[in-house]
């Protein structure tokens, strides 16, 4: 079945209430922190107080004795028992060597690196217990120089021996020289220098992990909070542990929000996993938030040098970027593909900028580790990107929206210069529909209004586009890549003719229960509510590589597709049978099987029941029941793309930011339930907004102390911060998917930050404010306005 035939199907398009909602609203979900195992004891982790530090001596013998205490675990005792935590993805330098790759200790050996690093871990039988024994442990520090700033990385006192000047890598995409060819001609050359600030994830459910062993079977569960369960367990055992992958069982049971900082394999999970059959009893683990603060994988930090070459009538001609990505004090599970494969290959945006030359380098700083955060990589693209273009408006005396026009791609497939080939799109579509619902035409009216009330209005643009359902596999793997990147489906038709769906994909929050459920009774003709889906156990679904990059509905979904060829090809020689036909002559729509051209039929629910009831069965042909499972690996990435348009109003008494206005029409394709879709980007939007208004990850950059730990420090954005949403959307389905969808749960934080930024430089530029980096939280933008100042 063809993408367009798809679109076409009952339930596709339907805003289908979900159907896990229930379970949540009425306080009836399963986390983690829920889960209670028999003879079960709590770990408290000892972290290191200092942000560079050479461990020397830890005495635990006061914390030992403390009642209820089982065990305090330190680095000597993991130490040579197991490996580190792996990185999913090997960077090569520019000058052909591997980037450099230390150790990451499941507890710290010799060193610590950021405030927060794992130091031991105390197991007692009581959480309070195991608090204070972890209070007991004594350790002895030799207080090293640290540096946060990736700008002063470099001569900075080295975190690791492997890489002494304190570089994982550089790397580059592109042809330099044709690129500085160009500009060496160029009629204007624009330039910008931005940084993305450090953002904290802040899921609503803080990560918690709880282990047990059975020595009756010599095998291991651990319930996690995670997004990808079969990936987890594939690190921990394969590279940490070195146990039988088959040994061990990973559940992720509902997860409260995970925004990517659950993809990882954190050191948590094996430390617990490990104790538990040291200890022969369940081990748990639940982060508090001042622990998720320090130690969650953090998001963007990158430093960057822009530059645009335009001919006089500002047609992009070539840029030329320059990046400095933090990474924090060690590798995490895909923390070096977000700087580079997952960031430089966007640059080229909506764009039809013939030459492109992006240079990155990745630096080790006394930090948390940084890795994926909602959009990872796609983000920190848009934002230079689309802060560069309407800075290039804005000097080339032109429109915000007219520079992006003469500029967008309007012909498919389209082959940027840093490798990928957008297969389809309507750019323009997206960016005039958004200029009406955002009424430009009457943004001076609107200022004139501001003006009068002693206040400035602003306008900003962003037009974005993502690569989502990160593929091929081969292709990713000559890039790097250290694991597939397909997907898993299998459908288990039951003789009733209900139908229960096993996907690798993991939900938490997206919706997929109720999406992956529209999607099957779709295809087969039966109610939404006879279909329900199963994820995130490894001991039930086949391996999947999980949810992350907005890959769910097109790959997951795909796979799933792909098991319901199988069912209907099947289920086609039953009905055949059936009605005394050849399975040629039979056709399947809304759940019923007829032969062409005739009126003789049979329903779904008499083909299953016949599948496994096989009375008068040919099982020489066909064998009993009606199950199915496929993996899918996508030929290319998906491409939403879309254009957003941010209004906002600033006191320069005061500096506040009011945002008044935001409109966003994004290019999803298929789209199979728009309430979930417009849940998607609400959600995005207000990420992405709190990056450009409120959010900061603030380290003191002399002692490495993480100064905005907890909410009291750092701005979270509220219901009452944003004005209503003008959403909308154009269509053009992706082209090789079966399912024509190209995934939404990422855009919102990819578009939004500068478009936010753009409206307040907007608003500030008769001021004299020439630019202003993130957050435009009140303090920052009126300090721009007094330095502006004469």
């Amino acid at each position: 079945m063809g993408a367009s035939d798809f679109a076409k199907l009952p339930h596709i398009g339907e805003a289908v209430r979900r159907k896990e909602d229930y379970r949540f609203l009425t306080g009836s979900g399963q986390y983690t922190d829920d889960i209670n195992l028999p003879n079960q004891r709590y770990a408290v982790f000892v972290r290191s107080p200092h942000a560079h530090a050479a461990i020397t001596g830890i005495d635990t013998s006061r914390a030992a004795a403390m009642p209820g205490v089982m065990r305090v675990f330190t680095g000597s005792d993991v130490e040579g028992k197991m490996g580190g935590l792996p990185c999913g993805w090997l960077i090569t330098s520019t000058d052909g060597t591997p980037m450099k790759e230390p150790p990451h200790p499941i507890l710290a050996q010799g060193k610590v690196r950021y405030v927060g690093d794992h130091v031991a871990m105390v197991v007692a039988d009581t959480l309070e217990q195991a608090r204070d024994a972890a209070e007991a442990v004594a350790v002895d520090y030799d207080v090293l120089s640290a540096v946060v700033d990736v700008r002063q990385a470099a001569g900075a006192s080295a975190l690791h021996e492997a890489a002494p000047d304190n570089r994982c890598y550089k790397w580059a995409i592109g042809d330099k020289a044709a690129v500085d060819a160009v500009f060496a001609s160029a009629h204007h050359v624009t330039r910008l220098a931005i940084t993305n600030n450090r953002l904290v994830p802040n899921a609503m459910e803080p990560r918690a992990a709880l282990a047990s062993f059975s020595r009756a079977t010599d095998d291991y569960t651990l319930y996690v909070s995670n997004q990808n369960p079969h990936v987890e367990r594939l690190l921990m055992t394969a590279f940490v542990l070195g146990l039988p992958e088959h040994k061990v069982r990973v559940i992720a049971p509902d997860v409260g929000g995970g925004f990517g900082s659950k993809i990882f394999l954190y050191a948590e999970d094996v430390a617990l996993t490990w104790a538990s059959k040291q200890l022969n009893c369940p081990v748990k683990w639940t982060c508090d938030r001042s622990e998720a603060f320090l130690c969650d994988a953090h998001g963007r930090d990158h430093s960057t040098q822009a530059e645009m070459a335009m001919d006089s009538q500002g047609k992009f001609l070539a840029l030329r970027v320059h990046t400095d990505a933090n990474l924090g004090a060690y590798l995490s599970t895909f923390s070096t593909a977000v700087p580079t494969i997952l960031y430089a290959t966007l640059l080229a945006g909506q764009y039809t900028t013939p030459q492109i030359h992006v240079e990155v380098d990745a630096w080790f700083t006394n930090t948390s580790p940084v890795d994926a955060y909602r959009g990872a990589g796609r983000p920190e693209a848009t934002y230079m990107l689309e802060r560069l273009v309407t800075r290039c408006a804005w000097e080339m005396g032109l429109a915000q929206d007219e520079i992006r026009e003469r500029n967008m791609i309007t012909s498919f497939p389209y082959q940027t210069p840093v490798a990928l080939q957008y297969d389809t799109g309507d750019y323009l579509g997206a960016m005039f529909k958004a200029n009406a619902l955002a009424d430009v035409k009457g943004f001076e009216a609107r200022r004139r209004a501001s003006e009068a009330k002693g206040l400035r209005r602003g306008l900003g643009y962003s037009s974005y586009i993502e690569a989502c359902g990160i593929a091929p596999s081969n292709i990713a793997g000559a890039l790097g890549a250290r694991a597939g990147l397909f997907e898993c489906g299998e459908i288990r038709v039951h003789p009733t003719g209900s139908v229960t769906v096993f996907t690798g994909s993991h939900s938490h929050g997206q919706g997929h229960e109720t999406t992956f459920a529209q999607v099957v009774a779709a295809r087969l003709g039966i109610p939404v509510e006879n279909v329900d889906v199963v994820h995130g156990d490894t001991g039930r679904v086949p391996f999947g590589m999980g949810t992350y990059g907005s890959r769910s509905i097109s790959v997951g979904g795909a796979a799933i597709m792909k098991a319901l060829d199988k069912i209907e090809t099947k289920a086609k020689k039953i009905a055949a049978h059936l009605m005394e036909a050849g399975d040629g002559d039979v056709e399947f729509a809304g759940g019923e099987f007829r032969i062409k051209g005739t009126d003789k039929m049979v329903t779904f629910g008499q083909v299953a029941l016949t599948a496994y009831v096989p009375h008068n069965y040919p099982l020489d042909k066909l064998e009993p029941g009606l199950n199915e499972n496929a993996f899918y690996d996508p030929v290319n990435f998906t491409f939403p793309a879309g254009t957003y348009i941010a209004e906002v109003e600033i006191d320069p008494a005061t500096g506040t930011v009011r945002l008044d206005r935001f409109t966003a029409v994004d290019d999803f394709g298929t789209i199979i339930n728009p309430m979930i879709v417009e849940g998607q980007v609400h959600g995005g939007l207000v990420q992405g907004i709190g990056q450009a208004l409120m959010e900061n990850c603030v380290y003191d950059k002399d002692s490495g102390q993480l100064l905005t730990g907890s909410f009291m420090d750092y701005a979270m954005p509220r219901a009452d911060d944003f004005p209503r949403f003008t959403l909308d959307t154009v269509c053009t389905p992706c082209t090789h998917n079966p399912l024509g969808t190209k995934g939404c749960g990422e855009a919102g934080a990819i578009g939004s930050p500068p478009a936010v930024m753009n409206a307040v430089l907007d608003a500030l530029k008769d001021l004299g404010v020439k630019d202003l980096d993130m957050p435009a939280s009140p303090a920052r933008v009126w300090e721009a306005i007094q330095a502006a100042r004469p």
